[in-house]
């Protein structure tokens, strides 16, 4: 049993990395499938495919490296709110990640969004994470 889901996604990816894995298996949920799609949307990710099985499901992510230094395109990744501390965000308070280089992933009444979609938008929302 797992108490945070978003903490674990993201803990398996970083693990992945630090071993230099180039696939990595999480238990899926509509939440994590579509911080999927924002990471394979703001090029952290080579791909990704979803697969059903007898339980929940499985989300299968291929980790992108650097062919010539082999680092990994994601440099860190940081979990905001958390079970214990929610952290909430309207639009004009949403942090920019590293001056706009990085991605934070917000889960708003629009939806699971970017910082920069939730401002175009004008909503804010729960900060999931930072990425960069």
């Amino acid at each position: 049993m797992v108490t945070d889901p978003i903490a674990d996604f993201l803990t398996r990816i970083r693990n992945a990395q630090l071993a230099g894995h180039r696939l990595v298996e999480i238990p899926a949920s509509n939440l994590k499938k579509r911080m999927t799609e924002i990471l394979y949307e703001q090029g952290y990710i080579l791909k990704y495919k979803f697969e059903d099985d007898s339980k929940q499901g499985l989300i299968k992510i291929a980790l992108k490296y650097d062919p010539n230094t082999k680092q990994a395109a994601i440099r860190s990744l940081e979990r905001v709110s958390r079970p214990g501390l929610r952290q909430y965000a309207k639009p004009a308070e949403i942090k920019r990640v590293i001056n706009g280089l990085g991605v934070a992933i917000l889960s708003t009444s629009k939806g699971v969004l970017t910082d920069k979609q939730a401002k175009a938008q004008n909503v804010g929302g729960e900060v999931l994470c930072y990425i960069s």
